[in-house]
């Protein structure tokens, strides 16, 4: 399995934001993106996953079967700053919509909703509406999105945010053991992941496209 990018090029506005960007990512490897804010991490996730066109450049994705070339956000999960989910519907409702709507390319499995919830240290509760619970506890429900179906790559922005040191941890935990499995991450964060072995590509935006623009 492998996620690769050739010569990424994106735009702001009218500006370049980022040129020449590349990387190779194997099964069990991870990339975290660093930079100052405004940097083009979000950016440059957001064409990997397919939600942005980029300026130039190519990203693939090919499985280890060797089936034909995909685009990676046909095989991802994103989990951005917001969390893609409906306050008045309940957690279970929730999940079980992302779970049906996203599938399981290669036909591996993802966790049941009270399993995905147990996952991120929230069992019982999945009756209540998202929008009772807290922002922590949301933001620990938006990963279980990622368990309730099996993708095998995932692209995080920032997603551990404001949140405490024992969520991080979980959320460690849970990034390790999807490498483990042979996944793929793609991440952006202004704090360490707490992954082992995980690559760094620091994003410089506009300085690194013309470096007279910020001076």
């Amino acid at each position: 399995m492998h996620f690769t990018a050739e010569n990424l090029a994106a735009r702001r506005g009218e500006d370049l934001i980022f040129v020449n960007i590349s990387f190779h990512l194997a099964a069990g490897e991870a990339l975290v993106l660093t930079g100052k804010n405004g940097s083009g991490k979000s950016t440059l996730l957001r064409v990997a996953a397919g939600l942005l066109r980029p300026e130039k450049g190519t990203v693939i994705f090919r499985d280890e079967k060797g089936g034909e070339d995909r685009h990676p956000g046909e095989v991802s999960h994103y989990l951005g700053h917001r969390n893609a989910m409906k306050n008045e519907l309940t957690v279970a409702e929730n999940l079980d919509f992302w779970r049906a709507f996203l599938g399981n390319p290669g036909g591996a499995a993802g966790l049941s909703v009270e399993d995905a919830a147990d996952a991120v240290g929230l069992s019982g509760i999945t009756h209540l509406p998202f929008g009772y619970l807290s922002a922590g506890q949301q933001r620990r429900m938006a990963f279980a999105k990622l368990l309730v179906a099996h993708r095998p790559i995932w692209i995080l922005d920032e997603p551990t945010a404001a949140l405490d040191a024992s969520a991080d941890r979980l959320f460690a935990e849970l990034i390790a053991a999807h490498l483990t499995k042979g996944g793929i991450v793609l991440a952006a964060t202004h704090q360490p992941l707490g992954v082992e072995n995980a690559r760094e590509l620091k994003m410089t935006g506009f300085a690194g496209v013309d470096a007279g623009v910020w001076g």
